[in-house]
């Protein structure tokens, strides 16, 4: 059995969101960085067919990317994770799925369709992911982007400046992730 350890020092991981109304052009359609993840990937010896991933985020520890000022930062933040991700009642983000087909595309590189159970804000869901595998004599890396709907989730619309400005319901999601063999 082949398992590897997701390395967050050495991927990228982001939400970006898009915001509409009013003053949309005033650029808030903040972009957070998930930082505090954990997960694994696994496969029987090279059977990437049999392809496995387990990936949990801390809802709390997505992070404004964007250039604002340090107090805007601050409120988008702690609304973000006191009113849309509510993360004292919704700690995880989970996602587990496993291969539902493989593409060899070169040596060491696949492309891959998970299927899975993305778990949010309380909610269970069917989703599905394609994403590019490379295998490497010392770590793998899984990419791609993928979407959501919050509303599919519970997430009541996010609004601000009475209304003004809203965020769209579908997020975008886009992941360069890393992983290296676990130790034995």
């Amino acid at each position: 059995m082949a398992r590897y350890r997701l390395d967050p020092e050495r991927s990228r991981f982001s939400v970006h969101t898009v915001a509409t109304g009013l003053l949309s052009f005033m650029g808030h359609s903040p972009t957070f960085a998930v930082r505090d993840f954990t997960g694994v990937v696994d496969f029987e010896d090279d059977l990437i067919a049999n392809l496995r991933l387990e990936l949990t985020v801390g809802a709390g520890g997505l992070a404004v990317t964007a250039d604002v000022k340090a107090t805007d930062r601050r409120e988008i933040q702690d609304r973000m994770r006191a009113e849309v991700l509510e993360t004292p009642a919704f700690p995880d983000i989970r996602f587990r799925a496993a291969a539902a087909a493989t593409d060899r595309l070169a040596q060491g590189r696949y492309r891959v369709f998970l299927e899975g159970t993305l778990s949010l804000h309380g909610v269970a869901r069917a989703h599905r992911l394609d994403a590019e595998l490379e295998v490497f004599a010392d770590s793998l890396r899984l990419r791609g982007k993928t979407g959501l709907r919050m509303s599919d989730y519970g997430i009541r619309p996010v609004t601000a400046l009475g209304g003004t400005i809203r965020l769209k319901d579908d997020v975008k999601l886009a992941f360069d992730l890393v992983a290296l063999p676990e130790a034995s």
